[in-house]
């Protein structure tokens, strides 16, 4: 394993490629580092693969990025210090994965599902130096760090892929409608996709969402 803040697992991207590539990928709450690092054999060869596990612990095998409550309205109130420790801490790991892997920002992508993608998001945009593109699963956008985020200008470039499903019984499909429609105001190439499944990937939007982390290599800025 790499010596990184966070715990984690790693897959090597394959010895020939010649201009690699990382995937950072974060679970969602109650889950650890196993969960996506299952995907890791899905993951073009040219990706490293690095899964993070969530600082707080729940309980044993189950972490989170920060603690939140839902309130009688169905709106969410988040541990806001948590959050932002959480934040610091994914761009220190991104930064130092990257850094360790010799893989400039161009070829970073941050990922996750649900909590996970929430950490993603924000790290887009309010560290968009750090990466190139997002990949997005039934999550949502925090108004909570609205105040932090980088002129839309700084995005310039970026890609995203978000999708959600239709039926998703834990974070409403009204929310991927929402990140949607502020990274349509954004200079963000967007990728946005629902499929018919609850709050779980659905197999071809798992085989869609490859075929997307492919093509990014293929797309590469110069």
């Amino acid at each position: 394993m790499l010596k990184l803040p966070l715990d984690h697992l790693y897959r090597a991207a394959a010895p020939d490629t010649r201009a690699p590539w990382l995937l950072v990928l974060m679970h969602g709450v109650g889950s650890n580092e196993q969960d996506l690092f299952g995907l890791a054999g899905m993951v073009p060869p040219a990706f490293h693969v690095l899964s993070l596990r969530a600082p707080y612990t729940l309980g044993p095998g189950s972490y989170a990025w920060f603690q939140f409550g839902v309130n009688p309205d169905g709106s969410r109130t988040i541990d806001t210090a948590q959050e932002k420790a959480s934040r610091a801490l994914v761009a220190q790991t991104c930064a130092q994965a990257a850094q360790a892997l010799q893989i400039p920002a161009e070829r970073v992508v941050v990922g996750g599902f649900s909590q996970g993608g929430i950490m993603a998001l924000s790290a887009l945009l309010t560290e968009p130096q750090l990466l190139q593109a997002i990949l997005v699963w039934h999550s949502r956008l925090l108004p909570e760090m609205a105040a932090e985020q980088v002129a839309p200008s700084q995005l310039a470039g970026r890609k995203a892929w978000i999708s959600h499903g239709t039926a998703d019984n834990v974070i409403p499909l009204a929310q991927a409608h929402a990140i949607r429609a502020a990274l349509q105001a954004m200079p963000v190439d967007l990728s946005y996709h629902e499929y018919p499944c609850r709050h779980e990937l659905h197999p071809q939007e798992l085989q869609d969402s490859i075929a997307w982390l492919q093509a990014l290599t293929g797309a590469q800025r110069v």
